[in-house]
Formats: structure tokens, C-alpha cells, sequence
């Protein structure tokens, strides 16, 4: 990635603080229509596993590093403008013969200086994650490689579907912090976090990397 600051000889940028700061928002947080299909989608899914009903959320970053303040989120595509939101990756909702249409398709920003859409709402956030250069441009760095697989599919037999929270478990996981010990607010569940976890395993596993292979295998999913 490149991106470029100013400095001085008595202002380096290297010795800037930097941060991964991961925010939880309720599932359709400023979206009657959206938060009513996910409590049904979450009582229907209880019913049938014979749990309790939890609440649900969805996951986005805020990335601090010497050149800036970046946000990482997977959402739907608002318009054609993508460039101004720092959008990397895009996908398909659904089935990838629907994401010919943009109602249809989902973007994944790296948005310099950008917002997350009802922030407000955040429960228990932001969580620190990491606190180091390395891990925090890691996660920049790997943005554009995420997996543009279809949401609310599980392509790679994962056992979940693909969705926003996975994108943030498979960064997290491949830049070398242990998402699977993260946990969404009390009562809350994520879906689609081990999905994440599991890609992210497979793809260090192809990388050639055992070791993070078998960690991130025997990790369980905040679900």
C-alpha cells in the first residue's frame, strides 16, 4: 500500500502511536428492516439449534498508523463512487449471478479518514486489539486481499456463511492476532466469525505457514 506523510528530523512518523480498534454494531443499527430480519433470522436459527436467542453484530475497524486513520468495513455499495470510500474489494450478495447489480453487490472499504455509519450505537467498543506498527500496516496491507467470496454463502464449506464479521476475523487472524479469543458484548453472537477463522487458517496453511495453521484450526468462533 502506498501511502506517503511529511515528517522531520525530529517529527518521525515511525514513532507515532498506532492502533487496531475493533467496534461492535448492533445488527441493522439505523435500519428498521435490517434489525427486524436479523431477530427473526436469529430466533428461526435459536428454534432450530434449541440455544437461546442472542443479540447480533456486526464488526468494522479502526486502523491508526504513522499516515493516518483508516476504517475497515464490509457494507453495501451505496453508489458508484467506491474511490472515495477507500473501497478494495467487492462481492456479490447472495448468489454471484445477482451481483451483476449493485443492489446486489457488497464493498469492503480501507477509508482513509473515513466513518463508520451509526458508531453511536458501538456496544462495548472499541476493543484494542493491537497496539504495534507491524500488526496495525499488516492489516492495511492485506485489505485488497480479501476473499470476495458471496455473502450469506458458505462457498468454503466453512459451517457459516460469509459476511462482514468474517472479513474482519480473516485480517485480524492472517496480520498474527488471535481472533478467536475475541468475543462480541454479553449475549451477543457474531456469525460468521469462524468462517473467517477457518479461511484464514486454510490460507496460511497454502502460504506455507503450519504453525498459524494449526493455532488458528483449534480456535473457536465468538458465536
Amino acid at each position: 500500500m502506498d501511502i506517503h506523510v511529511g515528517g522531520t528530523a525530529t517529527d518521525d512518523p515511525r514513532q507515532r502511536p498506532s492502533a487496531v480498534d475493533l467496534y461492535w454494531i448492533p445488527l441493522g443499527a439505523g435500519q428498521h428492516v435490517v434489525r427486524l430480519s436479523g431477530r427473526l433470522f436469529e430466533a428461526i436459527s435459536a428454534g432450530v439449534q434449541r440455544r437461546p436467542s442472542y443479540d447480533l453484530y456486526h464488526s468494522a475497524l479502526v486502523v491508526v498508523v504513522p499516515e493516518g486513520r483508516f476504517v475497515i468495513e464490509q457494507t453495501p455499495v451505496v453508489d458508484a463512487h467506491g474511490e472515495r470510500r477507500g473501497v478494495v474489494v467487492g462481492g456479490a450478495v447472495g448468489t454471484k449471478f445477482a451481483g451483476r447489480f449493485r443492489l446486489f453487490r457488497y464493498e469492503i472499504r480501507r477509508w482513509r479518514n473515513g466513518v463508520i455509519p451509526d458508531i453511536d450505537e458501538a456496544v462495548s467498543s472499541p476493543t484494542r486489539v493491537a497496539d504495534d506498527l507491524g500488526r496495525a500496516s499488516r492489516i492495511l496491507e492485506l485489505v485488497p486481499s480479501v476473499p470476495a467470496l458471496v455473502w450469506g454463502r458458505d462457498e468454503h464449506h466453512t459451517g457459516e456463511m460469509w459476511n462482514s464479521n468474517s472479513v474482519i476475523a480473516w485480517l485480524l487472524a492472517r496480520a498474527g492476532i488471535d481472533a478467536g479469543t475475541i468475543q462480541p458484548p454479553p449475549r451477543g453472537r457474531a456469525p460468521g466469525w469462524r468462517a473467517g477463522l477457518v479461511v484464514a487458517a486454510r490460507d496460511a496453511l497454502r502460504d506455507g505457514d503450519a504453525r498459524r495453521f494449526r493455532d488458528l484450526a483449534m480456535k473457536s468462533a465468538p458465536c
